[in-house]
């Protein structure tokens, strides 16, 4: 069994004046102490030294070794190396230099009794760790605080396809003012939207990249009007677009757009009426004779400013909504190229009217000369032989573009998508177009009207024209 530790000894008690009254204590370098020896400290009459740890120096705050009494074997050498003067310090090993603090370290008050002292760790100033970078996580192999990045919501992509656009983004130049016609600019872009019933509608009229860098205006108008007010409202969106390279197409398509929304406006009860009632065959006649009315006042709008006809002229596509939240068909009619989709559970259907399809009588005025005469005499009968131009008789009008005309009743979840060529060709021909827009409005909410925007004008290399569209999302 190892014998029972034994207590430090016994300080002697100096007997001389006070350390702290003469001043700091020596430390002499020249005289180490004697083999054997213990190096003194001041410490109270009567305390016990506590034991050095090994391989370090001697702290006063150590805590005290069990049993208080000094050991036998080390009175006689203490006793014989006591003085009556106070006993000089011993050198001490130089301490690591610490930082200037701003504030004194906390003192604790002394204790009654140096054994029941604890040990206290040495205080040092706190140092800030170095910010480390947001962005940067520690490798999978090292332990450390990983930062979780947020997840960014998805933008609207700027292009599709394997090579970007030829023209910027961005609109470059502006078209050209007249100080005396002001009147006559049309801005670049064009948006609107509204909610009634069950439907949510979003349009749209964007110049296109060929027009930005060259400078010319839009060509393509739109126009978003509501007859009426209550169940009984009628919401018409009509779109034409202007002869291409054509010095007044932009004002063509407006005054297309004019005509059609004045027709449409003076007609609305009768329509709204039909429409909620589904009589297909007198919409069809009905809206086939305003379109013939509209485009024969463009007509002769031309004639007025000694403009060709041909070139005065404007594809023009119309879409009817009722306000009512029980009616669900929508109607739509034009003359002219564009697109006419349906989104439907995620795949896009084009239900544009083909010509073979168009049936019905001629209208008056539109596409085929008049069966009589005003005072009652029968024409002859064509029986299609052909001859030759008359020297003194202007040529044949070419064919005009036949009217199309499509009712469909929607679905819960549908959205139906009518705009003009300069957003159905790159739908036509580019895949990946129909499948980002098909995902981006297949979501339950309808865009917003910053988003329709930013979503309608995903830009297709080789597609640079007017991009007009009008979409209808069914709650």
């Amino acid at each position: 069994m190892p014998p029972p530790p034994t207590a430090p000894p016994a300080w002697p008690t100096a007997k001389g004046p006070s350390a702290t009254a003469a001043g700091p204590p020596a430390h002499p370098a020249s005289q180490p102490p004697a083999a054997g020896s213990t190096s003194p400290s001041p410490e109270p009459a009567g305390s016990t030294s506590p034991s050095p740890e090994p391989g370090g120096p001697t702290s006063a705050s150590a805590p005290p070794e069990p049993g208080g009494a000094a050991s036998p074997a080390s009175e006689p050498q203490d006793a014989a190396n006591a003085s009556p003067t106070p006993t000089a310090w011993p050198p001490l090993p130089p301490l690591p230099a610490e930082p200037p603090s701003a504030e004194p370290f906390p003192t604790e008050p002394p204790s009654a009794d140096p054994r029941s002292a604890a040990p206290r760790p040495v205080p040092k100033r706190p140092v800030d760790p170095p910010p480390s970078p947001p962005t940067t996580n520690p490798p999978s192999d090292q332990d450390g605080p990983r930062i979780e990045r947020p997840t960014p919501a998805p933008r609207p992509r700027g292009h599709v396809g394997t090579r970007p656009p030829t023209y910027d983004a961005e609109p470059t130049a502006l078209p050209a003012a007249d100080p005396d016609d002001l009147d006559d600019l049309v801005p670049d872009t064009v948006l609107d939207g509204a909610r009634y019933g069950a439907c949510t509608l979003r349009a749209v009229s964007v110049r296109g990249d060929s027009a930005r860098y060259r400078g010319e205006p839009r060509r393509d108008s739109l126009l978003t009007a509501r007859f009426g007010t209550g169940e009984h409202a009628l919401l018409l969106v009509a779109m034409a677009t202007g002869t291409r390279a054509a010095p007044g197409a932009h004002r063509a398509a407006a005054e297309a757009c004019h005509w059609i929304g004045r027709a449409v406006g003076r007609s609305h009860a009768r329509l709204a009426e039909d429409i909620r009632d589904g009589r297909r065959g007198d919409l069809k006649s009905g809206l086939h004779r305003l379109t013939d009315r509209s485009l024969g006042k463009l007509r002769a709008s031309a004639h007025e400013q000694g403009v060709d006809p041909e070139e005065y002229a404007a594809g023009l596509r119309c879409l009817l909504l009722s306000a009512d939240p029980g009616c669900r068909t929508r109607v739509f009619f034009g003359v002219g190229p564009g697109g006419l989709f349906r989104l439907r559970e995620g795949e896009w259907q084009d239900i544009e009217p083909q010509v073979t399809d168009i049936k019905g009588e001629p209208v008056l005025g539109y596409g085929s000369p008049p069966s009589e005469t005003p005072e009652g005499d029968r024409l002859t009968m064509d029986l299609g032989i052909p001859t030759p131009p008359s020297p003194y008789e202007p040529a044949p009008e070419p064919p005009r573009e036949p009217f199309r005309f499509r009712t469909s009743v929607a679905r819960p979840g549908d959205t139906l998508l009518m705009c003009s060529g300069g957003l159905a060709d790159p739908l036509r021909g580019e895949p990946e177009l129909g499948e980002y827009l098909a995902e981006r409005w297949s979501r339950p909410e309808p865009p917003g009207l910053a988003e329709f925007l930013a979503e309608s004008q995903v830009r297709v290399k080789g597609y640079a024209d007017d991009r007009t569209a009008a979409a209808v999302w069914e709650a």
